[in-house]
């Protein structure tokens, strides 16, 4: 069985995402297992650790919701804040065969202004697939 590591945010419930889970999951038994981490959220000035949990637990919800819509096994976890220690803590508690990580489009991600992808790509040895959201999905 294939155990895939999803690491999304705002992009968890994007068309982008479904269809690369749904692909994966047709290919045969798999397992997905999503990390939201749990960052500030972008329309507060200020913002407390729980504000930051309660935004990322209920989008973490609504994307795993999304997700089983197409037929995976999915399970999910918010993250340390930080996405590299999120992913790092989520590969030293399990082993994945793939990670799947989800962005903004560029100009609108952080995570891609951070080069976030790269620093995964050369910090693991396991595949890691870039999945960038269209505009209109975000």
């Amino acid at each position: 069985m294939k155990r895939y590591l999803v690491v999304a945010n705002q992009t968890l419930g994007g068309d982008h995402l479904a269809e690369a889970v749904r692909e994966r999951a047709a290919a045969g038994p798999s397992e997905f297992h999503v990390v939201v981490p749990a960052t500030p959220p972008p329309d507060h000035a200020t913002y407390t650790e729980g504000e930051a949990e309660a935004v990322s637990r209920e989008r973490l919800d609504k994307g795993m919701a999304r997700l089983a819509e197409t037929g995976a096994a999915v399970t999910g976890e918010v993250g340390d804040a930080d996405p590299m220690l999120a992913i790092r803590d989520a590969l030293l508690a399990g082993s994945f065969d793939e990670i799947l990580l989800s962005t903004l489009p560029a100009g609108a991600s952080r995570w891609l202004k951070l080069d976030l992808p790269h620093r995964v790509d050369k910090a693991v040895d396991i595949p890691v697939v870039h999945l960038e959201a269209q505009a209109e999905e975000g």
